[in-house]
């Protein structure tokens, strides 16, 4: 059944030609200058707007220019679908922007915010001699064709969750805490509000977390979910994330790990994400991970093993070690409670190297599903691909802003 979010992502995006020949002078100047670009325009837009840095923008992707790099890699994508249509439409960009977007409580009107700073610091790195009206119109026409399709998929998924734009925003209590010794944390919620029950959600889904913290800011995270859906509660697993060389400790785990007990108050947004099994499928599943990538996998195993247990499913897992393996000994049960069902697990310190799926049998009709950094994704769907594998079978989640680079 077609949806008004599957139609939103599928519409026919066109520029008028004398806009395509633009872009296509334009886009290698742009995307020349774009590291110039967007760092100046969150930082014109955060000085106007200290707000959404504060309690809506991720402060550590921003430090470390993650999210600058995220916003250009989705629009030099976008324009370059626009004047080349024989390139493959971006439709699990925009998915996965809209998912993010509604797990944030976007709104249209924030589009205006960033449409206003975003051409400004367009003007002044490239200078007003190069961004003609012109070229201004061509690009502002680039922006909302990618905006108004984002907010289109937004308002899909805001229908289909039964809430207003923006209202995804929920008081919960931790009802549970369970600490392994690899540094994850498992959360489990109930509703602050008896007389208004956490919703259900879809295995692979996830849930922002917004944590108050000492100097006033409201951070915002996302989180997969790792219990079984339809019991009323929701449960989430979180890393602490240690400072290192070249990044800061994560504020927003080191508050959960450090604060969050069992009895506390914990906002958090209704769930959301797209990289969810088909639950009326029979075709087989292959969940591939490596470290806390494996979060999704957990709760599709938990569906699985309540509703479907007979489902053919393979389990492949890449860690540093097996005390480094975070839901272990879940993941080892669950596997044992499914009929049909194979688990393996790649530990480099202890001598088992880097995953290789050449030896392992993989399904050819079968579904996979890949969680995980960068480096082992792109080094995955490489293997998959060599193992001729159909991309259209290949799902993927990357915990990090640019996770759409990953489908080039």
């Amino acid at each position: 059944m077609t949806t008004a979010l599957d139609t939103a992502l599928d519409t026919a995006d066109e520029l008028e030609p004398e806009h395509a020949a633009v872009i296509r002078a334009t886009l290698p100047l742009v995307g020349a200058k774009i590291d110039e670009i967007t760092p100046l325009f969150y930082r014109t837009m955060f000085t106007a707007h200290p707000e959404l840095l504060r309690d809506r923008f991720n402060r550590g992707n921003q430090q470390q220019g993650a999210q600058q790099r995220a916003l250009a890699a989705s629009i030099a994508t976008y324009a370059a679908h626009l004047v080349d249509p024989a390139l493959p439409h971006p439709r699990e960009l925009l998915s996965r922007i809209g998912h993010k977007h509604a797990s944030l409580g976007v709104t249209a009107d924030e589009y205006h915010i960033v449409h206003e700073h975003l051409f400004a610091a367009i003007v002044e790195v490239l200078g007003a001699d190069v961004v003609t009206a012109e070229v201004a119109a061509a690009w502002d026409r680039v922006y909302w064709l990618m905006a108004t399709t984002l907010i289109d998929v937004e308002q899909g998924l805001y229908d289909r969750a039964g809430v207003e734009p923006g209202d995804v925003f929920r008081q919960t209590r931790v009802v549970g805490r369970v600490d392994e010794p690899c540094g994850v944390a498992t959360f489990v919620l109930e509703s602050a509000d008896p007389t208004r029950p956490l919703p259900d959600f879809r295995p692979g889904q996830y849930i922002s977390v917004g944590a108050r913290l000492p100097d006033g800011a409201r951070q915002l995270r996302q989180y997969s979910l790792v219990n079984a859906p339809g019991t009323g509660r929701l449960a989430f697993a979180a890393r602490k994330v240690e400072a290192e060389a070249q990044a800061p400790a994560g504020e927003v785990s080191s508050w959960l790990h450090d604060t969050v007990e069992v009895g506390d108050d914990l906002e958090i947004t209704l769930p959301f994400g797209d990289l969810t099994i088909d639950t009326a499928a029979t075709t087989p599943l292959v969940l591939i991970s490596a470290g806390v990538g494996v979060t999704p996998m957990v709760a599709i195993l938990e569906y699985l093993a309540a509703n479907t247990p007979a489902r053919r499913t393979v389990v492949l897992h890449a860690d540093r070690s097996a005390a480094a393996h975070p839901l272990r000994a879940r993941v080892r049960t669950l596997v044992s409670d499914l009929n049909n069902a194979y688990f393996r697990a790649w530990y480099a310190d202890e001598g088992h190297g880097l995953m290789d799926l050449s030896a392992e049998e993989l399904p050819a009709d079968a579904d996979f599903y890949l969680c995980g950094g960068t480096g082992f994704l792109q080094t995955v769907r490489a293997q998959l691909l060599a193992a001729g594998i159909p991309t259209s079978r290949v799902h993927v989640e990357l915990f990090a802003p640019n996770d759409w680079l990953l489908d080039g």
